[in-house]
């Protein structure tokens, strides 16, 4: 008999144990869970990734959130794969509805195969393969908050994955304990009011078999984690920013662990003061970061154009977002490479790095620290919101590797042997070496305006020649010493990719999937974008028959910059673009490329 706590749609005959075959084992899972803003969709996702991990699969978990607190549909997705992945799943497994509209909108995307598992506390499905819980009134009552309706989901997708009952129970242990003994006895509790219910329900139970992995020696993390601390461990000791989506995060870590390290961090009262104290703490001395998105991005600039032209040391995080102005604060783009290329007005250097991955992160936040104090040149992080804020298995992080280089830093011995110090001394590698001030029997003037050796104002057009070679040369002495980029695939390909950022996760799945079809591909991962990298990028191009860019922003901005700056191969380019707020999955590359051959 079914039991009263669950309202089953029909099963067909042809899967699943209501056939009484074996469980479908999935070696590649994808669930969907979607509700109101509030529901805890994080929360299960969370929780699924958390035994996806335990079971040694690889994880990519995404999220979809409206720039709000409660209300208003709201949904995530979680991936577990035998094969390491960093991109959405072209089709779902099982969806988990809060509301009608996850429904909606996830049916659409749901596997010939896929369930969906439902809220039925206020409305009703007929689909088939779905099967309905009042999740929210089954725990209600003995424990008094609906809102506990997100573990008894996971109790119940733990039945029909066939989960493990311990392993699943510890889950839970591991993520509530720290909180307090109410909230995991509650939790343990929801759990298993979950479990009880989809255990009754005919269809449901070891509808799926999840495989084990063996990606056991790995860490789920964020891009923004990456970055807060690659910046503690790259000697990074003074932060200042101001709350912005999708940034905020690295504030929030460096505040809980920078004080242990003595580093400061710092909220200021917004962009503008933000920028200001990092220069300040960096011409003292300290190795200083910021970190923001589009709109404060742009308060910034002047900021970072001064930081440029008096050569103080600084590294920018900027977390790309949808734009302009507002936008959409929590969705996915990358629209600032434009604008961070030509940032300000006049001209000074600058270095644009990027990171594909949380552990790409970790290293190129210390290079950044590295290059900004190395060459005196401010140094931006170019990130984008599905690398800083979407959860994803990665290697450990070496910390015995990381390096702290600061440059042509004198010290009160070494300054005590020089017969003068000049704070912007030509010299023949254009860095000129730097003191911080209250160093014993040194003094300088470091300005914004153009200036002379000794850091006087200076109108001078022959000096003004000289010290705009000095500052502008530095992108091209520094070349060997930039992250350099990665290829994959074989090296005779004529089909070839360019990106950078959080595309390279479905280019890589995408290359797999053209493999299996008789297209060979190579990509390149372009891991400095400004400076163009023409020493990396040309030869490539040179390789291939065609090349296709793979960014999210609406004009090819990375497309752009490469036909500016190799006009030569500008026949070799194509551009695959998505401007929706949404991630690349591999389908939409393999599609544009097929529909090319």
């Amino acid at each position: 008999m079914t039991s009263p706590a669950a309202r089953v749609g029909p099963i067909p005959t042809e899967s699943g144990p209501a056939s009484g075959a074996p469980p479908r084992e999935l070696a590649d899972v994808s669930v969907m869970i979607g509700g109101q803003g509030g529901d805890g969709t994080l929360t299960v996702t969370d929780l699924l990734a958390r035994y996806f991990r335990k079971r040694g699969l690889y994880v990519y978990a995404s999220r979809n959130v409206l720039s709000r607190i409660r209300g208003g549909h709201a949904d995530a997705s979680v991936r577990g794969c035998r094969d390491p992945v960093s991109a959405v799943k072209n089709q779902v497994d099982v969806i988990v509805a809060f509301d009608q509209q996850a429904i909606e909108i996830g049916q659409h995307e749901l596997a010939p195969h896929g369930f969906i598992l439902y809220d039925s506390t206020t409305f009703h499905s007929d689909l088939p393969n779905s099967a309905g819980f009042p999740f929210a009134t089954l725990v209600g009552g003995p424990l008094g908050q609906p809102i506990f309706k997100n573990t008894a989901a996971y109790g119940a997708l733990s039945v029909l994955f066939g989960f493990d009952p311990a392993m699943t129970r510890g889950v839970i242990e591991d993520r509530f304990r720290r909180r307090s003994p109410e909230a995991l006895e509650k939790n343990l509790k929801a759990l298993e009011i979950g479990r009880k219910a989809a255990l009754e329900a005919p269809g449901v139970p070891d509808r799926y078999a999840v495989a084990s992995g063996d990606a056991h020696d790995v860490i789920l993390t964020t891009g923004n984690q990456a970055v807060a601390l690659g910046f503690v461990v790259g000697g990074g000791r003074f932060f200042a920013g101001y709350p912005i989506t999708p940034a905020t995060e690295i504030m929030e870590y460096l505040q809980r662990y920078l004080p242990a390290f003595d580093g400061v961090v710092r909220q200021a009262e917004d962009e503008l003061a933000a920028i200001n104290m990092v220069i300040g703490a960096a011409y003292a001395g300290a190795r200083a970061m910021t970190s923001t998105s589009g709109p404060g991005l742009s308060l910034m600039t002047e900021g970072i154009g001064h930081a440029g032209t008096a050569e103080i040391p600084v590294v920018v995080a900027d977390c790309q977002r949808v734009g302009p102005s507002t936008g959409q604060p929590t969705r996915h783009e990358q629209s600032d490479l434009s604008h961070l290329a030509n940032l300000g007005h006049g001209e000074y250097p600058r270095f644009l790095v990027a990171p594909a991955d949380p552990h790409d992160a970790f290293e190129i936040t210390i290079q950044a620290l590295n290059l900004a104090e190395r060459w005196r040149v401010p140094v931006i992080l170019l990130l984008d919101q599905a690398l800083c804020q979407n959860t994803t298995t990665s290697p450990r992080f070496d910390l015995s590797k990381a390096l702290v280089d600061r440059g042509k830093r004198l010290t009160a011995e070494t300054a005590g042997a020089l017969a003068q110090y000049k704070v912007y001394e030509f010299t023949d590698d254009g860095v000129s070496p730097f003191a911080p001030p209250g160093t014993p029997g040194l003094w300088s003037e470091v300005t914004g305006n153009e200036h002379d050796e000794w850091g006087h104002v200076s109108v001078n057009p022959a000096n003004r020649l000289k010290m705009m070679e000095k500052r502008m040369e530095k992108m091209v002495r520094a070349r060997d010493e930039l992250p350099a980029s990665r290829c994959f695939g074989p090296a005779d390909a004529k089909v070839g990719f360019v990106g950078y950022g959080s595309t390279s996760g479905p280019i890589l799945e995408a290359q797999a999937v053209l493999a299996s079809r008789g297209i060979p591909s190579r990509y390149l991962q372009a891991r400095t974008v400004y400076p163009v990298p023409t020493h990396e990028i040309g030869p490539f191009l040179d390789r291939v028959d065609r090349a296709y860019v793979v960014e999210n922003n609406y004009t090819g901005q990375f497309a752009r910059l490469l036909r500016e700056t190799m006009p030569e191969r500008h026949g070799k380019l194509r551009s695959i673009r998505r401007y929706d707020g949404y991630t690349f999955r591999a389908v939409d590359i393999v599609s544009n490329v097929e529909g090319a051959a």
